[in-house]
């Protein structure tokens, strides 16, 4: 990939109005249109592919450190046994173990921690190109209602279209009321 999906996803926030502008301008405003959207879900599936990535690696980090740390615990009681039958030999091997595991553990944390870091940033990623995606999907189909009416098979997709749209639009709505609730609540004022 020539640039990284960061600098890819950045480029078609930024970018999206412009494509449309383009689109309208254009010789094949649709098809400029359409393309700019593909290359939009190209984008999400990729963010999403990464993502799925991340959250196995994270998974997986913090698998292994709960294990590593319950066979640190395993070992403390089996040090206090070998300690109460005077086994020098046990609990060195025992400490040894010990030593190895808390090495690891800290090299856990920071791959934990830093899975975690990334899923946020790809989330961020996602929600970015998802509305990018929907500005542009209504700008679009806009240019399209102000060129001509279209043929009535078009018209139950624009239907459906719009529905989603609409639907999109009020679980926005309801994502921003709640978070407006919570602000007010927060410093006292009632909602």
């Amino acid at each position: 990939m020539a640039d990284t999906l960061g600098a890819r996803v950045g480029r078609i926030v930024a970018g999206g109005a412009h494509a449309i502008v383009d689109a309208i301008e254009g010789v094949l405003p649709d098809a400029l249109g359409q393309q700019a959207l593909r290359e939009v879900d190209q984008a999400v599936d990729e963010v999403r592919a990464e993502l799925g990535k991340t959250i196995a690696a994270r998974h997986l980090a913090s698998k292994r450190l709960t294990e590593q740390s319950s066979r640190h615990d395993e070992l403390a009681a089996q040090i206090d046994l070998a300690l109460s039958q005077g086994r020098e030999d046990l609990i060195r091997a025992a400490l040894e173990h010990q030593l190895d595991i808390e090495a690891q553990v800290p090299v856990l944390e920071v791959a934990v921690a830093h899975a975690a870091e990334r899923q946020a940033e790809l989330e961020g990623y996602l929600s970015a190109l998802q509305a990018t995606r929907r500005e542009m999907s209504e700008d679009l189909q806009s240019l399209n209602a102000t060129r001509a009416a279209p043929p009535p098979r078009e018209a139950a997709d624009l239907d459906r279209g719009a529905k989603l749209s609409e639907l999109d639009k009020l679980a926005r709505r309801h994502r921003v009321e709640e978070r407006l609730a919570a602000l007010l609540a927060r410093v006292g004022q009632p909602g």
